[in-house]
């Protein structure tokens, strides 16, 4: 009986084993293929993808910026005597900047006007900020005339 148990134990030792010799195996074989892949430059090779241009780049574009004043809207009636605070920078080609500062008192005005007439729900509406915007920047284009104006900068738009 005993020669029996001692083979069983001796069977037990080596199934439990195996395992572990195997994952012993693939460890160094992983660590292996990875020092090659590094080794080799295929993978970490130290070279990094290029980042974003750098503020000095001369192909930028040749801009500049026009700061309106800030505005204080009353939004009518139905607004719950409520007003909005806006604020907003233009960008400007710099051939065109003598001529936008110019005409600067038409843009407040047609700005003015616009959100004056825009209902209080579509300006508590956090996602309506870019069509409003187009549709100011598109405003602003049309007094100032075809490519003086490229962008509008929203910099405060606040509900009282």
């Amino acid at each position: 009986m005993a020669s029996a148990e001692a083979s069983a134990d001796a069977v037990d030792g080596k199934s439990a084993r195996w395992p572990l010799i195997v994952g012993v195996l693939l460890a160094l074989a992983g660590a292996a293929g990875g020092f090659y892949l590094v080794s080799a430059g295929l993978i970490l090779n130290g070279e990094s993808k290029p980042v974003a241009k750098a503020a000095s780049d001369p192909s930028l574009p040749d801009v500049r910026f026009v700061a309106l004043d800030p505005m204080l809207i009353s939004l009518g009636p139905k607004s719950n005597n409520r007003h909005l605070r806006f604020t907003a920078q233009l960008e400007v080609p710099s051939a065109s900047l003598s001529e936008v500062q110019k005409i600067l008192p038409r843009v407040v005005d047609v700005l003015n006007s616009y959100l004056r007439a825009v209902e209080t729900g579509d300006i508590e509406n956090p996602a309506i900020l870019s069509k409003l915007r187009a549709q100011m920047l598109r405003r602003i284009q049309i007094v100032t005339g075809e490519g003086r104006v490229r962008d509008l900068l929203i910099m405060e738009f606040v509900l009282n």
